[in-house]
């Protein structure tokens, strides 16, 4: 992958991606995930008897996820589960809604989960890697965005959101309409391509063709070592986390609005006076779709 890892978020990364990781690395990952804040205690050692495995298999782990070794596993843990602790942020997080649940409870459960999906996705986000994304948007003679089902969904948000401050943007859901205008992107151009697995062919082959021509090639994926991410150049990863009747890249869609509303604000700081005439010229153009108020 051409986009670095960060160390932050490091508890909603192991979360998403242990289940696909090989067995002996996926029993660390499981250790950790049973008892994060035990896991910030323990020496290696300890974690390596925990999970049945080796402390040479510990630090490997450690090294999948970006950490020199496991010293800074452990101070990333401990900093997340102390401020998940102080903020109450898994209060409710984890727990099954049930068909004879009263709603009010339902609701507890997903605002728990969704609040601790945001926090975690916001701890792993690189500014970094948001401030170039945004510079070469702004810079982009075309910017492309492109997904598939609710990835798709949410690049037309993205696009409407550009398209609105003068940013010269194209939204697809649609395969053969992204490819088709992947084609069109040349050096300068910046292509987004969101998919939860980062393993949509769709995404991957319109991701691909925008590179082909010399675009700077974007992926938005929860998956940091997954096919779309190891194609683009940048990658700024989501987190996220499944709940009952939302699962997979339905449970990622809060997370990808948010990283790229993200790189939206980042534009609009770039293009101040732009954005600020922008949305003169556009809320008074709907003036005269507005109900007056009583």
């Amino acid at each position: 992958m051409k986009g670095m890892l960060v160390a932050a978020g490091a508890l909603g990364r192991i979360q998403t991606e242990t289940p696909a990781l090989p067995e002996a690395l996926r029993r660390v990952g499981e250790a950790i995930l049973a008892d994060p804040a035990e896991a910030a205690r323990s020496t290696i050692i300890t974690l390596a008897e925990r999970s049945g495995s080796s402390p040479a298999t510990v630090t490997r782990f450690c090294r999948v996820f970006g950490f020199a070794g496991y010293a800074g596993l452990r101070v990333a843990l401990a900093t997340e589960t102390g401020r998940a602790a102080q903020a109450n942020w898994d209060m409710g997080v984890g727990h099954e809604i049930g068909p004879t649940d009263p709603l009010d409870a339902a609701i507890g459960v997903m605002a728990a989960a969704d609040s601790r999906l945001i926090q975690e996705t916001a701890a792993q986000l690189d500014a970094g890697t948001v401030a170039k994304v945004a510079e070469a948007i702004v810079a982009a003679r075309r910017v492309l965005i492109f997904g598939v089902s609710t990835s798709g969904a949410v690049a037309g948000m993205m696009g409407g959101r550009l398209r609105r401050i003068r940013v010269p943007c194209w939204s697809h859901a649609d395969a053969h309409e992204a490819l088709a205008d992947a084609a069109l992107l040349g050096e300068g151009d910046v292509a987004i391509g969101i998919s939860h697995q980062g393993r949509t062919r769709e995404v991957l082959e319109s991701l691909g063709e925008a590179g082909d021509r010399g675009a700077l090639t974007v992926a938005v994926t929860s998956f940091a070592r997954s096919p779309l991410a190891e194609l683009s150049e940048l990658v700024l990863t989501t987190a996220s986390r499944e709940t009952t009747f939302r699962l997979g890249g339905l449970a990622a869609v809060h997370s990808q609005l948010f990283v790229l509303d993200t790189v939206y604000v980042a534009v609009a700081q770039r293009t101040y006076e732009q954005t600020n005439e922008a949305f003169e010229l556009t809320i008074r153009a709907l003036e005269s779709h507005r109900v007056e108020r009583n």
